[in-house]
């Protein structure tokens, strides 16, 4: 019988794509050892924008979280998302950093790392696959899939070789804007089975519509593992749900390991949080809709909404489809990176200034600028050479790899926190998120301050 395995993006990428990763630890804590039993393949539970997350806005250790997650979850493996050189943030971190930082996630409690960079720069993510490798973690090599002139499968097959010859122990196709088509899907894993001696793994969205669909056809190629999201946590920009996949596998004789009964278990319990999102408008229903704009304008739901906030703001929203037309035109001027954070990001800024201003690159982010010196990796396609002009004038690009002129940042960052930080964790927070971190330090030690003086007066009492 054929196998096919699946990832459970609930507890990550679900809750990122509907609700902003808002979900605290104790919403779901109690639901965490019937996750474990479900026959998952892995449990996507930290990394993204989950880090960011708890410190900006739940208050939460990510670190202590994991180290939760993982102690009601002993028997499935956990993973995280990371962004090769940029980790979890928005930019280029040093060496010593990154290393740091995936050994700390493996000692805590991951067991796969799925790597990518937003430009597909194999340079980008050899340092956290090396240290992955070291650390005694499966390290999951990940293309980041789009459409453009200079993708295409022959460029696919030899991204996922070069991450083959790095020591990957799977490959990720990553389609963070649900753009793949059933066929697409079926080609490119096809495509990879025959190319690389790997288990190849499909991560897609439902935003387009084509979700199920595509990795239906995924399953009939061969992949070996799918990402999905438990039912009532699927669709939108979310993921395929997990036990409509499962229904529909099983029928076509996929041996997919899962148990019914405790995935009926796991939906009902996050009913009741959906509905209270839902109520309290953190789950808007719009995320729940199918937007096929983004096969038109190869544009993620998030960056979409990120948009709409931005127009909404300087009550600009009759500019908007300019700014949809103007994005694919900035995407082109860069040479096609793949829209994924932070390049989503980057680009849609660009073009909603481009239109806002009335002339193109009149201004331009510091982030653009740093791209297009050269400073996030080499572009997939050239770039346009008058805006190279207009943005860096004489200057010359950057063509080395940037993390190598970035100095050491682990001991100066610990050095200058001092008994602030009260581990190596804790330092690691503070790099990713200086501000965010800083912050919850003092909330940590306010809360425990509080509590050290109502036990002082508890027993004077």
């Amino acid at each position: 019988m054929k196998k096919i395995q699946f990832t459970e993006t609930v507890l990550r990428d679900a809750q990122q794509s509907l609700i902003a990763t808002r979900m605290p630890f104790e919403t779901f804590e109690p639901i965490l050892s019937t996750m474990d039993k479900a026959g998952y393949y892995s449990l996507e539970c930290w990394g993204g924008a989950t880090f960011d997350s708890c410190l900006r806005y739940l208050n939460e250790d990510p670190w202590e979280r994991l180290r939760k997650i993982r102690k009601a979850c002993p028997n499935t493996k956990l993973q995280m998302l990371l962004r090769g050189q940029n980790l979890l943030g928005y930019k280029h971190y040093p060496d010593d950093v990154v290393k740091k930082f995936v050994e700390k996630s493996v000692e805590n409690g991951i067991d796969i790392i799925r790597i990518f960079d937003a430009l597909n720069d194999i340079r980008n993510i050899e340092v956290a696959v090396k240290q992955t490798i070291k650390s005694g973690a499966h390290a999951s090599g990940t293309i980041c899939f789009t459409l453009s002139p200079v993708h295409n499968i022959e460029s696919y097959i030899k991204l996922a070789k070069d991450m083959e010859s790095m020591g990957v122990k799977s490959i990720c196709i990553k389609d963070m804007a649900g753009i793949m088509s059933p066929q697409e899907a079926y080609d490119l894993v096809k495509a990879l089975k025959e190319n690389v001696k790997l288990p190849i793994v499909l991560h897609t969205h439902c935003t387009t519509g084509l979700g199920l669909m595509t990795l239906q056809k995924a399953a009939e190629a061969g992949v070996d593992v799918i990402d999905t999201a438990i039912s009532c946590m699927s669709g939108g920009t979310s993921q395929p749900a997990t036990e409509t996949m499962n229904y529909v596998l099983s029928q076509y004789g996929f041996e997919t390991g899962l148990d019914t009964k405790v995935l009926k278990e796991i939906n009902d319990f996050f009913k009741p949080v959906r509905a209270d999102a839902l109520k309290s408008g953190l789950l808007n229903p719009v995320v729940m809709a199918t937007d096929t704009d983004a096969l038109t304008y190869q544009i993620p739901g998030g960056m979409l909404s990120n948009l709409v906030a931005q127009l909404t703001a300087q009550k600009k929203m009759d500019k908007f489809e300019e700014v949809l037309a103007e994005t694919p035109r900035v995407r082109a001027d860069l040479g096609y990176p793949p829209l994924v954070t932070p390049m989503s990001q980057m680009v849609g800024v660009q073009a909603t200034s481009n239109v806002l201003a009335g002339e193109r690159y009149k201004n331009v982010s510091k982030e653009i600028r740093a791209y297009v010196k050269g400073e996030y990796g080499t572009a997939p396609g050239k770039l346009n050479p008058d805006v190279v002009k207009k943005v860096l004038g004489d200057e010359k690009p950057f063509t080395g790899r940037f993390a190598d002129t970035l100095p050491d940042g682990f001991e100066e960052a610990k050095k200058y926190l001092g008994d602030r930080a009260e581990s190596d964790e804790d330092v690691l927070s503070y790099i990713a998120f200086p501000a965010q971190a800083e912050a919850f330090f003092e909330k940590r030690e306010e809360k425990r301050s509080r509590t050290f003086t109502y036990n002082i007066e508890k027993v004077d009492d």
